[in-house]
């Protein structure tokens, strides 16, 4: 049976970036300010490829609006904090009507480690009521950042995260399997088992790996890795070198260097990756971290998008959330063309 619809890879066209303003004080403590001056740059550094529409707390947007600066577009709406790769719609092309559609993935805060989030839990429809997308509802518990595709029916996924007893309490892989087939057309699904530690999402797999064109995937290279990680991110690269994506062909791999271990003001490893970036309308924005390891990283990423521009953006205040400049956009494709 051919699928309805087909969530499109990255790094085909966009129309639009979505964002939103940090709000939760509770979560970045004496951090807020520093996260919103680093989520601004981030929005101004996209707005300069694709339109960038940052949602904000009805409170907050004359104060938002005064950081940004002009050429961000701003949309008044509660929230519970920032992290649109996660709460907003996973958009898809309905290959039936020509439009765009979004995935309404149940929303619990990464398996139950944040609370008071039912405005989160409610945004993904409320941004597909206000553009009038059609809603596809989904009984899974997951999160955008847990699921990277190829375009062509391939997604990387990591077990530590999909199969989280506190996500999705017995659901087997082949019933995951199926709603991404449903969902976004998955035909071909590649497991990692492993995460990276401290990771709050429990394994979320813009973090470990992602594809950067058709067969091709950057991973993480386990022989940069803090001592904790390397045999989780070794066992990760083999499995992705036996991989082969839905039209049978194996794997280019790329990896991607790990910078120095960094612990965050409150406590514990920041999760810091340099895979966790952003692919705009022919651009990368990808993180630096103040680290050595920032120009290999941005070499290697040149290498794998030569036609696009890479931009850095200072990331260890985003960091300082939980979340990377992956975790904080999420991209709403171009419709199919006629």
């Amino acid at each position: 049976m051919t699928a309805r619809y087909r969530m499109p890879a990255e790094w085909e066209p966009h129309s639009r970036c979505w964002m939103a303003w940090p709000c939760r004080k509770a979560l970045w403590g004496d951090c807020l300010e520093e996260a919103r001056l680093a989520y601004a740059e981030v929005a101004r550094t996209i707005a300069a490829f694709e339109p960038v529409t940052m949602i904000v707390s009805p409170g907050l947007t004359a104060d938002a609006s005064l950081t940004l600066g002009s050429g961000i577009r701003i949309l008044p709406l509660e929230h519970d904090d920032s992290w649109t790769r996660d709460t907003a719609p996973t958009f898809v092309h309905d290959l039936e009507t020509g439009g765009l559609a979004g995935v309404d993935w149940r929303f619990n805060g990464w398996g139950e480690i944040a609370t008071g989030i039912a405005e989160d839990k409610a945004m993904a429809g409320r941004i597909l009521d206000h553009l009038q997308f059609d809603r596809i509802a989904s009984d899974l518990t997951t999160e955008g950042g847990a699921i990277h595709v190829d375009g062509e029916g391939t997604a990387i996924l990591c077990a530590a995260s999909l199969l989280d007893p506190n996500r999705n309490p017995g659901r087997e892989r082949g019933e995951v399997e199926a709603e991404l087939g449903r969902t976004l057309g998955i035909r071909r699904t590649i497991w990692l088992e492993h995460g990276l530690t401290d990771d709050e999402t429990a394994g979320h797999v813009d973090n470990i790996a992602c594809f950067a064109g058709p067969a091709k995937v950057v991973t993480l290279d386990p022989e940069t890795a803090i001592d904790e990680d390397k045999a989780g991110l070794e066992a990760n690269l083999e499995t992705l070198r036996e991989a082969t994506d839905a039209a049978g062909r194996p794997l280019e791999i790329t990896t991607l260097p790990l910078p120095a271990r960094k612990t965050r003001a409150s406590g514990g490893l920041l999760t810091r990756s340099y895979i966790n970036f952003y692919v705009a309308n022919g651009a990368i924005i990808m993180p630096s971290f103040d680290d050595s390891a920032d120009k290999t990283a941005r070499r290697r990423l040149q290498a794998l998008f030569p036609d696009r521009e890479i931009l850095q953006v200072e990331a260890n205040a985003i960091l300082e959330g939980g979340g990377g400049i992956h975790c904080i956009t999420q991209q709403q494709p171009a419709p199919l063309a006629d």
